[in-house]
């Protein structure tokens, strides 16, 4: 099959829904139209002929616009490219417990290629259609760090993989998916070296100074469980340990606010935000930690003290064991990055 342009090259379908963000969409269409063709032109002054080809692909094949107003205009429609060699889901810009119902041309056509031997990756959220479409049951998978509860629970069945940032899975090891953010180039890469070889992909990193996402989600997670409103009482704990998680017994704040017994107060704090009390504090301090190591120089122990813990020993093992680097890792890694942006 040829390219829009008159071009042959392996058929690689980029699947444009209605939720598609053009960044992650246009931007593997660059990297993976570059493999065999940009490496030439540097090197030799002309380019080389292109081994893949990136077909743009949506329900009725007509352009939309996007959510933030950009203007996307497939190549085809789903039932033009009935068996491409492999398929890109890129990111959907949907909430983290919106369903995809409405996505039922677009499981079906998934379902179809898979069937027929293609080799399917998401990237980032794009793996909640991997999930509503059934292709993830008893598979390993990942999706951006926000949204991985939300896949758990809607679809108990998958195995997700919440701090890493690229997965293999399937038959064939023929479902990829990568999490959140920019890992779609990791992504980019890892089908240019499937599909075309390891060199190419090499090849490309090195045109486009792509670093690859060792450490994986784990350092960037936050609290992805947003404050709850179904609970008003415990939204009131909420509220104030928010302010006050830096003091000695936070948890027993908590209780005093919520008039409620230790049993009960800890059973409706745990059902309401899939935390248990003492373990939201944690979260609330290491999120708090990371900000004075990005912003401040202060010694790790003062920043220990500073977000409630008096150990700094058992603060250096927590946030090792939740954050996956040492509190001195993280500072070196993320202080030079905020100061380059600053």
């Amino acid at each position: 099959m040829t390219d829009p342009d008159g071009t042959a090259g392996i058929t690689v379908a980029l699947l444009a829904g209605p939720d598609a963000t053009a960044s992650t969409l246009y931007g593997m269409y660059d990297i993976l139209g570059a493999a065999g063709r940009d490496w030439a032109l540097l090197m030799h002054g002309q380019a080389g002929q292109p081994l893949i080809t990136p077909w743009i692909v949506s329900r009725d094949g007509c352009g939309f616009r996007t959510a933030n107003g950009a203007w996307i205009e497939p190549h085809a429609a789903l039932a033009a490219l009935p068996s491409p060699r492999a398929v890109c889901v890129p990111e959907l810009f949907v909430a983290p417990q919106a369903s995809l119902a409405g996505y039922d041309a677009e499981s079906a056509w998934l379902r179809r290629c898979h069937a027929q031997g293609a080799l399917l990756a998401a990237a980032c959220t794009g793996a909640l259609l991997f999930a509503e479409a059934g292709l993830l049951d008893d598979q390993d998978a990942t999706t951006h760090w926000a949204y991985c509860d939300a896949l758990s629970r809607r679809f108990p069945r998958v195995r997700v993989h919440a701090h890493r940032s690229l997965v293999v899975s399937g038959e064939g090891q023929r479902l990829i998916m990568a999490g959140g953010g920019t890992t779609w180039l990791d992504l980019a890469l890892f089908l240019v070296a499937r599909l075309v070889g390891v060199d190419e992909a090499m090849r490309l990193a090195r045109i486009n100074l792509i670093d690859w996402h060792h450490q994986g989600q784990q350092p960037y997670a936050a609290l992805t469980c947003a404050r709850q409103v179904e609970d008003a009482c415990i939204t009131q704990c909420q509220v104030w340990v928010a302010q006050h998680y830096d003091t000695h017994s936070p948890v027993a704040g908590m209780m005093a606010i919520s008039s409620l017994t230790e049993r009960s107060f800890k059973r409706r704090f745990k059902a309401a935000t899939g935390m248990t009390p003492m373990e939201y504090v944690h979260t609330l301090r290491l999120e708090e930690a990371k900000q004075l190591l990005e912003s401040g120089e202060a010694p790790i122990d003062e920043v220990a003290e500073q977000v409630g813990y008096a150990d700094p020993s058992f603060f250096r093992r927590l946030f090792g064991r939740r954050v996956g680097l040492t509190p001195s890792q993280y500072r070196r890694r993320f202080r030079a990055m905020r100061l380059r942006l600053e």
